[in-house]
């Protein structure tokens, strides 16, 4: 039971998400960001604010941060949370020194062209969001406003986005205090465009990604469902509904499918009947027999 509770990690591909997503989230920080004068969220803006006032390293800056955020969410929510959170944000804060140091975090653009700063906020948001969201994947995290936000959903009746929203806000408007309200509405752009590729990493990449079909016949469901476990090999489950205009009895076909086979589960219904109704709508996790091991999943700890 003890050798269970110091597993952090559940196979090495994890490994790989926690290396490569530090690296580019941190690629994201002190090539474009920093450079940009663009403010993120979390110990990443609050290092880059301390870089440009104090002249303190970034990377060293969000190490002292996450060590501190660190001890607060181990008191709060256990070593194992506090360790996957401390090593992800060390690794960030490492490889955002290594890269600053390297390129005395002057960044790889000509900023003396203001539409660079543009393309640091959009590229930056892209790499930032892109490798946290490979951390997350690996069970770890990279610290920041997440542990802040987590305490105070504890004990408050407030959102967890809500409050990690705000978090960030400050921050944001801290470092808009202090390299101009320019730099804040660039840094609003990047941490939109941030989100978006968290969102994207975690719900897209690596994923069983899948549609669920329902599809509503007048006569022809059965045939459909044949034609669904001859041809495709799927099995699906039969609703039973009622239309509410004509107050008829309705049998719902549901179906899973990979996305690989939407178009052939299309063209079978077509072929049975062609005026079936049919919805598709996303399945981004789809956990079971013929997709991805539901006991394997639930036995990934964050």
């Amino acid at each position: 039971m003890e050798e269970k509770k110091l597993k952090l990690f559940q196979s090495p591909v994890e490994y790989l998400y926690l290396i490569f997503g530090a690296l580019i989230s941190a690629v994201g920080a002190a090539l474009f960001y920093t450079p940009g004068h663009i403010t993120g969220g979390g110990a990443t803006g609050i290092g880059t604010i301390i870089y440009y006032v104090f002249g303190i390293d970034q990377g060293l800056a969000m190490m002292v941060v996450n060590v501190i955020l660190f001890a607060i969410g181990v008191y709060f929510f256990g070593l194992r949370y506090g360790l996957k959170a401390l090593i992800g944000s060390t690794l960030l804060s490492i490889f955002v020194s290594i890269l600053g140091n390297i390129t005395s975090y002057q960044g790889v653009l000509d900023y003396s062209d203001r539409i660079d700063v543009l393309l640091s906020a959009i590229f930056g948001g892209v790499c930032m969001g892109s490798g946290i969201g490979l951390v997350l994947k690996s069970g770890c995290n990279t610290g920041g406003s997440d542990i802040i936000a987590q305490v105070i959903c504890r004990f408050t009746p407030f959102a967890f986005g809500t409050v990690q929203f705000l978090c960030n806000a400050i921050i944001v408007a801290i470092g808009g205090f202090i390299m101009g309200l320019e730099g804040m509405l660039y840094s609003i752009i990047a941490m939109y465009i941030s989100s978006q590729c968290v969102n994207f990493v975690l719900l897209g990449f690596a994923t069983n990604l899948a549609k669920a079909v329902y599809i509503i016949s007048e006569y022809h469901t059965t045939d459909i469902a044949q034609r669904v476990i001859a041809d495709l090999h799927r099995s699906g489950t039969i609703l039973h509904g009622t239309g509410i205009y004509t107050a008829k009895s309705k049998n719902v076909l549901f179906v899973i499918v990979p996305n690989q086979q939407l178009q052939r589960i299309t063209r079978i219904i077509n072929e049975e009947d062609p005026s079936a109704f049919v919805l598709v709508t996303p399945a981004y996790e789809v956990l079971g027999k013929g997709f991805e091991s539901l006991k394997k999943v639930a036995s990934k700890e964050n």
